[in-house]
């Protein structure tokens, strides 16, 4: 039974995955309407989606990567560990995780 249960989280997984890098695929053509409905759409997703926000933060640029930011500061304090790790694994990312964290503490 543990089995089955570990494959349909495997597979709810892949299906945010897959769902949540489809809505950053629109990004690239979204005017400013649809940029904030994906947007919301992303925070939706809640904590479920901080892993692939890190990832869209650290290897996009522009529109994907400043939604992924303020996609992170939306979700909240399931945000801030993450981040903390971000900024220790990668030294060039400090500063963006510092800024996040402090936006989501509200002492920025």
């Amino acid at each position: 039974m543990q089995a089955v249960l570990t494959t349909s989280a495997i597979r709810e997984i892949k299906d945010i995955k897959f769902e949540l890098s489809t809505l950053f695929e629109k990004l690239n053509s979204a005017d400013n309407n649809l940029k904030s409905a994906i947007e919301n759409e992303v925070v939706s997703y809640g904590e479920s989606a901080i892993e692939f926000l890190i990832d869209k933060l650290t290897g996009s640029k522009g529109v994907q990567r400043g939604v992924a930011a303020m996609s992170l500061i939306r979700i909240g304090e399931g945000s801030i560990n993450p981040l903390r790790q971000l900024a220790e694994a990668n030294k060039n990312f400090v500063w963006v995780s510092e800024y996040i964290i402090k936006e989501i503490e509200g002492t920025f």
